[in-house]
């Protein structure tokens, strides 16, 4: 970096389009006489010390999850009954072959400490209590070092635990409070403007019973730039290097012509997975990123915004046809929602186990189907010969005698459409509901949907 900086002799060096890398990179290249334009690398350094953070989160009166740091076994377990199971467990630096993960008791804890590699006072595990049940979101903010402006919301499909980038999202957001929504822009802008940031900002966000809780702050720009570019028709990235550039250009800021805007269309971004290459691996989602790439559906409706999505990444939602549910306990109320919805829209529907009981006794006409370890017929039977359209199986766990991955795997094997969360079968569901229900399905080019824009 330093022989192309040293033969190009630049001007300057903008650090924040490149995702984390640069940002490391940034404090040593500012020693070696690099003039890094933009957010410095002290603000770099504060966003990322969690020290110093969580006490610039104290002086703005802006709620983090509770938390902690550990060394030893003794000290997370001694952390984590202090701040309460389960709880978000998460390396400061690379560990063998482990990374995120939601931890529910002691024993758990302490297999995750012992695989630990090179744990030090310098380089501890970061424990935060995990927000249960909660709906996570971000926001992307452009700031001019004074100011800051939030173009809009982005609202997780899958809940708080999800890694962000293997996450779908609603752009703007559906189902969050005009309430959270203040919130959420008052502290994007708050932060922004006491950290003093010089361009762009990802803002990381979980909302539990109703209070916004900041996760964490990265003064980059984030992959959702071009999402929220595209849907709210604002050039970020053009606008962001101006701001970063004036101190060689002498351009005023153009923030102050920015406003808020009314966004007829919705946006839903979709990971792409590469499990199809990798037919063994359980197609689970958890806190370690897994996706190799997103795409973007656009619509008036969020439904078919969804529905575009999940075609986008050759998983196209099927409109007729069976559907097999089978869920952990906890997931069984949303369960019921979700039948209910495919069996009005026609699907026929199977289930297993307590699954079925749940679905019959709320008066939904479904068949019983046998697991894998239950005899033959049953489900992996019915996917293999190509009975099943659709499949929503959440994980059952650790706890569970018998391993449920069968299920996902066999989709994955005989390309059927299948959904590990509840949030995402609720819209599937609300997708497949739009299409069988509107015989006109929006296409438009962007140039279109932009004009609708005001």
């Amino acid at each position: 970096m330093l022989s192309i900086y040293n033969k190009e002799k630049p001007l300057g060096v903008i650090a924040q389009f490149g995702g984390q890398t640069p940002l490391n990179l940034a404090a040593d290249l500012k020693r070696n006489g690099v003039k890094i334009l933009g957010t410095t690398p002290e603000v770099i350094a504060l966003a990322e010390d969690r020290d110093l953070f969580r006490e610039m989160m104290k002086k703005l009166d802006i709620p983090m999850p509770e938390s902690g740091m550990a060394v030893t076994v003794e000290d997370a377990i001694g952390i984590a009954a202090k701040i309460g199971y389960p709880v978000m467990v998460r390396p400061s630096f690379v560990l063998g072959g482990r990374g995120m993960e939601v931890v529910y008791d002691d024993e758990q804890m302490t297999e995750y400490m012992k695989a630990a590699i090179g744990v030090t006072p310098d380089r501890p595990i970061l424990i935060d209590r995990f927000l249960n049940h909660a709906t996570e979101c971000e926001a992307d903010a452009i700031a001019d070092g004074t100011h800051a402006f939030v173009p809009a919301v982005m609202e997780h499909i899958e809940l708080a635990g999800i890694h962000s980038g293997d996450s779908a999202c609603i752009l703007p957001s559906v189902h969050i409070s005009e309430e959270n929504l203040k919130t959420i822009k008052e502290y994007t802008r708050k932060i922004a403007e006491e950290m003093h940031v010089k361009g762009l900002m990802n803002m990381q966000y979980a909302i539990e019973n109703g209070k916004v809780f900041v996760i964490e702050a990265n003064p980059r720009a984030s992959r959702t730039v071009p999402l929220v570019s595209k849907v709210c028709n604002i050039r970020m990235v053009p606008i962001a290097t101006d701001i970063i550039t004036s101190e060689l250009t002498g351009r005023k800021s153009p923030l102050p012509e920015l406003h808020e805007m009314t966004i007829p269309n919705y946006g839903v971004k979709e990971a792409a997975f590469p499990f199809n290459m990798f037919p063994e691996v359980d197609p689970i989602l958890g806190p370690e990123m897994r996706s190799t790439g997103e795409v973007l559906g656009m619509s008036p409706s969020y439904g078919e915004a969804f529905f575009k999505a999940q075609e986008a990444i050759q998983s196209k939602l099927p409109l007729s046809g069976s559907v097999l549910i089978s869920v952990k306990d906890k997931d069984k109320d949303e369960a019921l929602r979700v039948a209910k919805s495919l069996a009005g829209d026609g699907f026929k529907l199977y289930a297993t186990g307590g699954t079925y009981d749940r679905l019959k006794a709320e008066g939904i006409e479904c068949e019983k189907v046998l697991k894998l370890y239950e005899g033959r017929p049953n489900c992996y039977d019915l996917i293999t010969n190509g009975q099943i359209q659709l499949i929503i199986n959440s994980p059952i766990g650790k706890n569970s005698l018998h391993d449920d991955s069968y299920l996902r795997k066999a989709a994955i094997k005989a390309k059927v459409p299948y959904v590990t969360t509840m949030a995402a079968a609720l819209a599937t569901a609300d997708g497949i509901h739009y299409v069988k229900t509107h015989t006109e399905h929006t296409v438009k080019s962007l140039q279109e949907m932009h004009a609708e824009i005001h």
